[in-house]
């Protein structure tokens, strides 16, 4: 369905619907919204360099989880 079609339908709708309805549907537009920005959100080289970085250095440290331990940690769920 093309996009213009699409609103059109949704428009027809709204009126059909109660207030709590609406407020429902307003929120799953939102969170909708809220998700799509979360995503679309990019970093540039240096800052994925510098991620990269930290967490070679935590590593380093021996700052990690192996697998065996995760098992074994799985296995207390």
């Amino acid at each position: 369905m093309i996009t213009g079609a699409l609103d059109s339908e949704i428009q027809k709708y709204l009126p059909l619907l109660g207030n709590e309805e609406k407020q429902s549907i307003l929120s799953v537009i939102k969170s909708f919204l809220s998700l799509k920005k979360e995503n679309s959100e990019t970093i540039n080289i240096e800052q994925y360099n510098k991620e990269i970085d930290e967490a070679m250095a935590r590593i380093n440290n021996g700052a990690f989880t192996t697998h065996e331990d995760l098992e074994k940690e799985m296995e207390l769920w």
